[in-house]
């Protein structure tokens, strides 16, 4: 497979069965989802599917940010890191945020990233993206009753 190949029909199914799995097995109760949010998670999924684990880490963060902001602080002027400190109330998520700034806020003194980052590191960038799914799910339905 060459590097800019899409994933096999086979390979997306599985991810996509994953994904389906994790809404089936979520505490799903009433919620109120913004279709701004709803809109990038359906993307989200899409980047998942297709192994774009980098892409789909940043995705995580901003279909979060985009959720508590509407739901939760009715603030748009909120920084992330604060909004997130204050209204995500799932597992730590200062991990998936770091992650997130390293692979957007390049550091001269110390790169994420070299030649071989992407080749080298799959199998740590789909656990990655699998926790980031995790918690994306959690934070649609935090709010019971909304």
């Amino acid at each position: 497979m060459e590097l800019l190949d899409y994933s096999s029909l086979n390979i997306w199914k599985e991810r996509r069965s994953w994904i389906n799995n994790e809404l089936e097995n979520a505490d799903l109760g009433s919620s109120s989802v913004s279709d701004h949010s709803v809109t990038l998670f359906m993307d989200m999924q899409i980047a998942f599917c297709s192994g774009a684990w980098i892409s789909f880490v940043i995705m995580s963060i901003s279909v979060i940010d985009s959720h508590l902001r509407e739901t939760e602080a009715s603030d748009n002027k909120i920084g992330t890191a604060k909004l997130l400190n204050e209204y995500y109330t799932g597992e730590d998520i200062s991990c998936l945020r770091q992650l997130r700034n390293q692979y957007v806020h390049h550091n001269l003194e110390r790169p994420i990233f070299n030649m071989n980052y992407w080749f080298n590191n799959q199998y740590e960038m789909e656990e990655n993206a699998r926790k980031a799914m995790r918690m994306t799910i959690s934070v649609f339905w935090q709010s019971w009753g909304t």
